[in-house]
């Protein structure tokens, strides 16, 4: 016998009469036609007799308290055998329960540890930058597992592929800065210096930070991918159990390639931006070979040098950042694209940090 559902008007309010197995395979007939009738009844009272009920389990429980739920008025379960009103009794309770594990998992969630989360994540960069430590010292007994043609082929990736965007970057840079330089130090008729701003400006920081913005929001997010997939297929975990050492194949050599190119990507950014720079001063009348000079005249080596050597510990850092974001990847659809999205702001972040760093040290240096 399965299911039936009858309705009624009584005493101004609603009677629900239910019948049959209440189980499983009987509630699905009649689901939406009680839930329906009960949200129909508006406020009145709403009764619902079980007297004719012969089997109810969890299923005829949930079906019982989705019509209380469809219900906005009070209701009444009558004539319900102590076996049913037990049961829809613990099934309520389990109900209620649920939720409020829910809502305290919500509501720790809204208040997490700041210093906890702050404390865990610092003690696990410490140990990546451990293992990575330990990986470069011990590269001479794994020399096999550091493969050249990897090291060539990220080379490639993250810095001849990236010249096409890092020369278009670059002239923009150069030309909107001399354009909003120009206009404000021709008042002083020191439009001249506008060279000299803008040379310093691109050798010292400019250059080198825009590059790693570069190398992290193109090769950064790849390398975080690449990885990730290798994680969520478990290829790392096979590489692990065939006695490999996953530093040294994956993570090494994307650092060695992105501290190989950064400088490379640093100059390209800086001569890319001289040249939008002087196009811009010699359509205001500037000969090229006065532009030149000037910028020679403001600039130094050492300029250039403390740029470039700033670009190689960016690309470390960013290399880094998106390797251990990859490594870091959990399981489902959406752990690569969040492995990426860490590794792009977090390689951003690294980059800006360090840059402070080093403008502090250079200042006092006197450099």
């Amino acid at each position: 016998m399965t299911s039936t559902l009858e309705t009624a008007e009584r005493d101004g309010g609603v009677a629900l009469t239910l019948s049959g197995r209440l189980d499983s395979a009987g509630v699905g007939p009649i689901w939406r036609r009680a839930t329906g009738a009960a949200a129909k009844a508006g406020d009145r009272k709403l009764a619902v007799e079980l007297e004719k009920v012969t089997v109810c389990d969890t299923a005829g429980a949930a079906l019982l308290l989705a019509i209380e739920a469809a219900h906005r008025g009070p209701t009444r379960f009558e004539g319900a055998h102590e076996a049913v009103r037990s049961l829809l009794e613990n099934v309520r309770q389990a109900v209620g329960h649920e939720a409020k594990q829910a809502t305290a998992r919500g509501q720790q969630a809204d208040a997490p540890n700041v210093l906890r989360d702050a404390l865990r994540a610092t003690g696990n960069g410490i140990a990546y930058l451990g293992e990575a430590a330990v990986a470069f010292v011990s590269l001479p007994a794994r020399a096999k597992m550091f493969r050249l043609r990897d090291l060539l082929r990220y080379m490639d990736q993250a810095g001849f592929s990236a010249l096409p965007l890092t020369v278009l970057l670059g002239f923009l840079i150069g030309l909107i800065l001399a354009f909003q330089s120009l206009v404000p130090m021709r008042r002083f008729g020191a439009d001249l210096y506008v060279a000299n701003l803008v040379s310093i400006a691109l050798l010292r920081e400019l250059g080198p930070l825009l590059a790693a913005v570069v190398l992290s929001g193109r090769t950064g997010s790849a390398f975080a991918a690449e990885i990730g997939t290798m994680k969520v297929n478990e290829e790392i975990d096979a590489l692990v159990t065939m006695g490999l050492d996953p530093m040294t194949m994956l993570v090494l050599p994307r650092m060695a390639a992105a501290m190989l190119v950064m400088p490379g990507l640093a100059i390209v950014m800086d001569l890319a931006g001289l040249g939008g720079m002087s196009i811009v001063m010699m359509s205001f009348g500037f000969p090229f070979i006065t532009i030149a000079n000037q910028v020679q005249y403001a600039s130094t080596t050492g300029d250039l040098f403390g740029g470039l050597f700033k670009s190689v510990w960016f690309g470390a850092a960013i290399a880094a950042v998106a390797c251990r974001a990859g490594l870091a990847t959990g399981m489902g659809p959406r752990a690569v694209g969040l492995s990426a999205t860490a590794a792009v702001v977090g390689g951003i972040v690294i980059t800006i940090v360090i840059d402070g760093m080093f403008a502090v040290l250079f200042n006092q240096a006197g450099m």
